[in-house]
């Protein structure tokens, strides 16, 4: 799990859509973080792959920002959004392994064309047949 500082997460709480009957009309529970990820001290790597993952949820400031509505009250609501807010952080920090460049054998690639050959011939024999003389 990320270490988030708090003085780089503002909180907001909005009238949410979702269950609550009545309730949701009267009282704000979906929960609004928004980031600031330049406090955040990410590596320039990891702030990359932070701004992919984010997408359209990343602002042109360098905001990030969840909107949690999910749940009926607000603490649950606020934890559901910190915990995507951390899960989305571990993601942008591990690093993707490297592919390792592969080469197809001599007999794979032989395989291969023989296959194509004989799909080919089945492919020929289609068509009109035509009386022999």
């Amino acid at each position: 799990m990320a270490e988030i500082p708090e003085s780089a997460i503002s909180e907001r709480f909005l009238a949410g859509s979702g269950p609550g009957g009545q309730n949701v009309n009267r009282v704000a529970t979906a929960c609004q973080l928004r980031v600031d990820v330049y406090a955040l001290g990410l590596a320039p790597d990891a702030w990359r792959r932070l701004k992919a993952l984010a997408g359209s949820r990343m602002t042109a400031d360098g905001e990030l920002v969840i909107l949690a509505r999910r749940f009926r009250t607000q603490e649950a609501n606020r934890a559901d959004a910190r915990a995507r807010l951390s899960d989305l952080i571990d993601a942008a920090l591990k690093r993707p392994e490297r592919r390792i460049k592969t080469r197809p054998s001599k007999a794979a690639k032989a395989r291969r064309i023989e296959g194509k050959k004989a799909r080919g011939s089945v492919k020929a024999m289609r068509g009109r047949v035509r009386p022999s003389d």
